[in-house]
């Protein structure tokens, strides 16, 4: 690649020691995983080979050390990181129901004006609050916070935008000038215009003159990176309380929105997690969070231009734009020119509060576009600054402060040097967003018009602009590397009918895409596109739309990106498309005409047959959820040999109960079924994803790991044992270990990955050898299902994060699924070994899941994070097959 600067052409193919501090925040660090922010092996250019000798200059003539974090630790992969004994799963049975249920809060608020003000209650004083030990707000000190704020005058409002999965408000401020009802509405139509008739908005005087251009600060997404919270109350009161006529034209024509703290949770715990173990930062595609919900609507009804979301801690400071790959749906042209322009403010603005590598320990602060080549891209939408461009913003960063305070440092630091280091975050952060005001402040036109050209683009059916040096001028370095662009369907359709795999699959799918803004229409009769028949009911969804961008990312498959860079920051395929068990089918044509109307959630298609027997299919996770809802009734449900489930007449009313509430069908069948069904308990030994996936399936689910299993577990409350994570054999002292191997000597196990695998070795249960493949890939993949068992029905695409296969197979081991022949990867990053061993190549055609007597094994990831929804039920009926 070419060199983007001084920097980085000094020290490329250098791997610099201090090169392991470049993921920060964004890495693949596991749901619940407190490890500092977790760090990469790829090279880091001079900035950071002179950190290093400068850090360890520092910790001889600095009391406890003034540099961030001079010990490189080493990468960090999902499933490595569970290694410890005791970092399964644990979370509470009422926080997953909390976050399945959690309603969204719409925020559009066009009756009333602002300021909108309300007094909050103050919550219970928390002396354990994380955040005390650091000199920072504390949790409870944040409502009485706000209400002081509020009378500070006419500018500040604050909204409840949800609530977390531990229950705890999301404090939305906002400050602008006053604005009656009549205005407040104005502005709501003025917003709606840019994004559903950007031609007219393009034109529109009203909107050049008087649209208050909307400006987003989210904070504390991970708990135990606090700072940006206490940099925003401090800047909310600044503004608040500020004379001067800048910050009067500011808040007059602008909006400033503030995510106080996006996870309370894990603020008060001082973890990186919510109190469910997600990593919200990783949630966005999938949005099973409350807090990533809450988010997602602010994005949709506030419609920032532009957002900064603060983080820690990469020395020096890390602001965006980011590495390639970038994501090939974006308007990139119109991202980077805004992106790269506020950078190199915040940049000035973060270096010009003096702090330096001598006297404090703070390294200048670095733009990886410009100063990295790879390792911090934005090519999966998972992440905050990712996804709102989808939702028009033109400029979005991730901003990472630079003073490690958590993890090793927050057990290990004085609490005056914890409170040092404290401050100068604070004090970067707030320099980060005073300088990114300062850029909407000059360019607010401008800003505008390319959020209208965004959505014109996505509404006309525009060709997307790759970047260069003509197209996005001033910004230096662009080159090859640099162009991602996508070649965009007319039309997405999702058949209704025999066409279609799982009618609840597609209901949930239409729903989703719909939660983010996406335009769906249901054809109103028959008709053909692209020269296939579709029946009446089918969904199109039209990518001549505003946001077609998140349409595509969600609904194609993706890329194979193995070739571009040697590793990647996190996962680099997810299509719902392929993963969330609908039939969803591109249409590649340029006359678009079917008579539908526009949708604004999906048909139900729950529904029970009106006599005898009632056959359930187990396609779905709602389907299976049903089940286990009967089951743990005590209904005789039966078997059958496609399959699917035999529910008997007399169980009707609690079928249309069950239909009501997951929306699935209870069709007519003359079937009895074979085999009985029973109540699955199960014990699992898991990853926080999985662990909420079980549950959002209705399993009765008991969490363990090797330490609760040393401490004593009793085994006759489980019937099987999943394990992917925090439970090692050798690790188990004689007792623990006994009462385990007498348990799998007449139970069910069912194992994930490598944790799963060597629990079977230990255990000496299924034969086979288990290949463990490189354990930076994953994306999604081209599988092949045997007939019957646990993967009958399935689609043809499964999930991989750091895959498995199955090689040496006993003569007992049946294969229930296998990798596709040739190269299985669709879209995602999987490269073989330095070797040549652990790639595609390698597991083209092995066996991906296998199972034997009360054994059943998963190289692949079908519960992954709770995202692959299609991939569900394989785990469900393998659990129902081995208990």
């Amino acid at each position: 690649m070419p060199c983007r600067g001084a920097r980085s052409c000094t020290l490329r193919g250098i791997r610099d020691t201090n090169a392991l501090l470049l993921r920060g925040s964004r890495t693949g660090t596991p749901p619940g995983t407190d490890s500092q922010e977790v760090r990469v092996r790829l090279q880091r250019p001079v900035l950071f080979a002179t950190a290093t000798a400068t850090a360890a200059a520092t910790l001889l003539a600095t009391p406890h050390g003034a540099a961030a974090d001079p010990t490189p630790r080493p990468p960090t992969r999902e499933a490595a990181s569970q290694a410890p004994s005791d970092r399964a799963a644990r979370t509470a049975e009422s926080t997953t129901d909390r976050a399945l249920a959690s309603p969204v809060t719409e925020l559009t608020g066009g009756t009333r004006g602002y300021p909108r003000e309300q007094v909050l209650t103050p919550d219970p004083e928390n002396p354990a609050d994380k955040s005390l030990k650091l000199g920072l707000t504390p949790y409870h000190a944040i409502a009485p916070k706000l209400n002081a704020l509020q009378q500070l005058g006419d500018r500040v409002s604050v909204e409840i935008a949800g609530r977390s999965a531990g229950g705890h408000r999301l404090y939305l401020v906002t400050v602008t000038a006053p604005e009656s009802v009549r205005q407040a509405r104005a502005q709501e139509r003025m917003r709606d215009l840019i994004e559903n008739a950007p031609r007219a908005a393009a034109k529109d005087p009203a909107i050049k003159a008087a649209y208050k251009t909307p400006v987003f600060f989210n904070n504390n997404i991970h708990g135990n990176e606090w700072e940006g919270t206490d940099a925003s109350l401090e800047l909310i009161e600044r503004l608040a309380k500020a004379k001067d006529k800048a910050t009067a034209g500011l808040l007059a024509r602008h909006r400033v929105y503030f995510n106080i703290t996006a996870n309370p949770d894990g603020r008060i715990a001082g973890t990186r997690a919510n109190a469910g173990g997600f990593d919200l930062n990783r949630d966005f595609v999938t949005a099973s969070q409350p807090e990533v919900r809450a988010m997602r609507q602010i994005a949709i009804d506030k419609q920032p231009a532009m957002m900064v979301d603060l983080h820690g801690y990469v020395n020096g400071t890390l602001i965006e734009p980011t590495t390639p790959p970038h994501g090939e749906n974006y308007e990139y042209d119109l991202f980077l020119k805004n992106t790269y322009a506020n950078a190199l403010g915040m940049e000035s603005a973060v270096n010009g509060l003096g702090y330096t590598p001598g006297k404090d320990g703070v390294e200048p602060a670095q733009i990886p576009f410009r100063d990295q080549e790879e390792g911090w891209d934005d090519w999966p939408p998972i992440f905050t600054p990712q996804y709102m461009p989808f939702h028009g913003t033109v400029a979005a960063h991730t901003v990472e402060f630079p003073m490690a305070v958590n993890n090793d440092e927050y057990d290990e630091l004085p609490v005056a040097e914890l409170r040092r280091r404290s401050a100068i975050n604070v004090d970067i952060a707030g320099a980060a967003m005073t300088a990114t005001l300062d850029y909407a402040r000059t360019h607010r036109t401008s800003l505008i018009a390319d959020q209208i050209e965004v959505f014109r683009r996505g509404a006309t059916g525009a060709a997307q602009v790759p970047v260069s040096p003509s197209t996005v001028p001033g910004v230096p370095g662009i080159g090859p590397e640099d162009v991602y662009t996508t070649d965009f369907p007319r039309a997405y359709v999702v058949p209704s009918g025999r066409g279609q795999r799982s009618a609840p699959a597609a209901a949930r799918l239409v729903d989703h895409l719909l939660a983010n803004d996406v335009q769906v229409r249901r054809a109103a009769k028959d008709f053909r596109l692209g020269g296939k028949a579709y029946p009446k009911g089918s969904y199109v969804i039209d990518m001549h739309q505003p946001k077609r961008g998140l349409a595509n990312v969600m609904l194609a498959d993706g890329r194979d990106i193995s070739d571009k860079v040697s590793t990647m920051y996190d996962i680099s395929g997810w299509s719902l498309g392929r993963l969330w068990g609908a039939t969803v089918e591109p249409v590649r044509t340029t006359r678009l005409s079917v008579p539908s109307r526009a949708v604004h959630e999906a048909a139900r298609v729950g529904h029970v047959a009106p006599g005898g027997n009632l056959r359930l299919r187990l396609d779905d996770a709602r389907e299976i959820a049903a089940l286990n809802s009967l089951l743990g009734d005590g209904v005789a449900v039966r078997r059958a040999a496609d399959g699917s489930a035999i529910v008997p007449a007399s169980a009707r009313a609690k079928a249309t109960a069950l239909a009501k509430k997951y929306d699935v069908a209870f069709d007519a069948t003359k079937a009895s079924g074979t085999a009985p069904l029973h109540r699955v308990r199960v014990a699992a030994a898991v990853t926080p994803g999985e662990l909420f996936a079980l549950r959002e399936m209705n399993f009765d689910v008991t969490p363990v790991s090797t330490g609760i299993l040393n401490a004593g577990f009793d085994w006759s409350k489980a019937d099987v044992l999943f394990v992917s994570a925090g439970l090692d054999h050798q690790d188990l002292n004689a007792s623990a270990r006994a009462a385990l191997d007498g348990f799998l000597a007449r139970k069910g196990l069912v194992g994930r990955g490598a944790t799963g695998a060597a629990l079977n070795a230990a255990a000496d249960l299924l034969a086979v050898k288990p290949v463990e493949g490189n354990g930076d890939a994953n994306g999604v993949v081209r599988v092949v299902n045997s007939a019957g068992g646990v993967t009958a029905g399935a689609p043809d695409h499964s999930f991989v994060y750091a895959p498995v296969w199955f090689t040496n197979l006993g003569s007992s081991v049946r294969v229930e699924q296998s990798y596709a022949t040739g190269n299985p990867l669709v879209s995602g990053h999987w490269r073989a070994l330095e070797d040549g061993t652990g790639g595609p190549a390698q597991a083209a055609g092995r066996a991906s899941v296998v199972s034997g007597p009360h054994v059943v094994l998963f190289g692949t990831e079908p519960l992954f994070r709770d995202h692959p929804k299609g991939e569900f039920p394989q785990l469900a009926r393998a659990l129902l097959t081995v208990s």
